[in-house]
Order: structure tokens, then C-alpha cells, then sequence
């Protein structure tokens, strides 16, 4: 009889024994997202970039060039033809995927909310434009 109130005691330890927690779900992607910023010349530069990576590295990529407000982009359009990789210019609220490229729209900046890109109007023209900077504190924000 001693043995089975050993037994007893120790399955109910068991049975009250903390279960392990799943982890906390984010909203935030489960894939690398690469932020990279160049001045207005730096066609050149993303254009050798996307050439040397394979079209699916798995993370996504944001390009965020210094633009002048009044001049549109043809940026998604002359990246496009240098890698196989899915290239978009931004749009509002655009969910971030991988093995895509996207690139900043003309007199906008950039953010990431979660899983989105998030067109941020640019302040007064007498305050710097710093739109690398910006968007690289909104991705690392997503990381902490």
C-alpha cells in the first residue's frame, strides 16, 4: 500500500507540473529583411549587388536611395532587369515578402511596420532628409 501512495503523489506532481509555453507570436516575418541605403548615385552599386546574389536567398531587401522629391524613379524598372528576384517601387502598407527587392518612391520615405512597408510623407524642406537613416531605425526597432 506504501508503494501505491508513492506512486499516487508522484503522478499528481506530474500532472501539475508546468506545461512548456509556445513562443510568443509576432507578426513580425520569419525571414531575413536587409535594409540598404545609398546616395543618388548608387545605381551602380545596387546594380552590382543584385547581379552577385542568387534570386532566392530567402530574405527580402529594401533599397532606399537618396531621390530628389520632384523626379520620378525608374529604379524598380532598370533593377528589374539585373536580377531574377521580384523588384516593386513601394506602395502603402505593402506586405514585405522574400526573394524580393523594393525600392523607395520618389518624395516619400520608407518604414517597417511588422510585416509592412510604410510610406512616410518627408518633412519640411529645411529640415535634412535622411532617409536611410529613418528606415534603418524603423528596421531596427523590428529587431529588438
Amino acid at each position: 500500500m506504501g508503494q501505491t501512495r508513492a506512486r499516487s503523489s508522484q503522478s499528481k506532481k506530474n500532472r501539475h507540473r508546468a506545461e512548456p509555453r509556445p513562443a510568443a507570436q509576432t507578426s513580425r516575418p520569419s525571414f531575413p529583411i536587409v535594409g540598404i541605403g545609398a546616395s543618388a548615385g548608387g545605381l551602380e552599386a545596387f546594380t552590382q549587388l543584385l547581379k552577385a546574389l542568387p534570386a532566392n536567398t530567402g530574405m527580402a531587401f529594401i533599397l532606399i536611395q537618396h531621390l530628389a522629391p520632384a523626379h520620378s524613379s525608374f529604379l524598380s524598372e532598370a533593377l528589374g532587369k539585373t536580377t531574377s528576384m521580384k523588384v516593386v517601387q513601394v506602395e502603402n502598407g505593402m506586405r514585405v515578402e522574400p526573394d524580393h527587392v523594393y525600392v523607395i518612391p520618389p518624395n516619400a520615405d520608407v518604414a517597417l511596420a511588422s510585416d509592412e512597408l510604410v510610406l512616410v510623407e518627408r518633412g519640411p524642406p529645411a529640415q535634412p532628409h535622411l532617409p536611410v537613416d529613418s528606415f534603418l531605425r524603423s528596421l531596427e526597432r523590428r529587431t529588438v
